[in-house]
């Protein structure tokens, strides 16, 4: 390639001169001369007229000169992209959640230390923001477990109760708690197959060896409280994500234990970049 020879002559030309010219480069006169005569001889063209002490273009040397200079500006523009990334004056950031709410402080503390940083959050369940992470259109995940991976690494952010969701004039709801058993015979609301809460539910009952009552399917956390508020079964979320719903009670289950955890996930090749870094070190600061 000839990148240096090119970057020589551009310099000569610059400056009028091979002196100057080698002054800025930080080169000896004689190697900046062999490299402007290197693409002279190996191109068979004149570059320049010499003179005394001045150099002066040829045709061919002022179009080269232009091809040059521009090349050399997309240089320039390159090394600033470089280093605005890794100062993080720029960048995006994509990240795959099964729910954004566990991520809501960690986004708050990095867009405030990065606020030039675009982020983006896609919501879905965890099957699908393992298959985002894996083929990477996500840079970060929130899964709410660690797959055996060993290209992947995880934090914890979260470690929640699983409770159940009723109507505010269900029965249930002045009651606070019930046992787990008392679920045989409603009809339940689980979100779509692949997502954490179906599956801590439907192991539960496995673990019994008890039925599974007849269970209504839908996509979504917001679909699941809008079919409890509609009165067609009883739902599940983990606590940390009730919120405040006039039209819904939360409901404690008494002997089982089911916890929903969240982990801040990611392929340990994206960790070596500058922006998951940066994200990684604030949900570690939140710890």
């Amino acid at each position: 390639m000839y990148y240096a020879q090119l970057r020589a002559f551009h310099a000569v030309a610059t400056h009028g001169g091979f002196t100057r010219a080698a002054d800025s480069l930080g080169l000896t006169q004689p190697t900046l001369s062999d490299q402007v005569k290197r693409l002279e001889r190996d191109f068979d063209v004149a570059l320049f007229t010499r003179a005394k002490r001045r150099v002066q273009l040829t045709e061919t040397g002022q179009r080269l000169f232009e091809l040059a200079d521009a090349m050399l500006d997309m240089e320039n523009r390159a090394v600033e992209l470089l280093a605005e990334t890794r100062e993080l004056r720029t960048g995006n950031l994509t990240i795959a959640a099964d729910a954004p709410f566990h991520l809501l402080q960690v986004i708050g503390a990095f867009r405030r230390r990065y606020p030039d940083v675009s982020l983006a959050v896609n919501i879905g369940n965890s099957t699908e923001v393992l298959a985002q992470l894996l083929d990477y259109r996500a840079d970060i995940g929130v899964l709410a477990n660690t797959p055996d991976d060993p290209r992947l690494k995880s934090i914890m952010l979260r470690d929640d109760p699983l409770v159940a969701v009723v109507p505010a004039d269900h029965a249930w709801a002045r009651r606070g708690a019930v046992p787990f058993t008392d679920l045989l015979g409603e009809s339940l609301v689980l979100r779509e197959v692949g997502s954490t809460t179906r599956r801590l539910i439907e192991d539960e009952f496995r673990r019994r060896s008890q039925p599974l009552p007849a269970v209504i399917a839908v996509e979504g956390r917001e679909s699941v409280r809008e079919a409890v508020a509609a009165g067609i079964g009883i739902g599940f979320v983990s606590e940390a994500e009730f919120g405040y719903d006039a039209r819904l009670a939360m409901v404690r289950l008494k002997d089982c234990d089911l916890r929903m955890r969240e982990f801040l996930v990611a392929l340990d090749a994206r960790l070596r970049t500058r922006a998951v870094a940066a994200f990684w070190a604030e949900a570690e600061g939140l710890e």
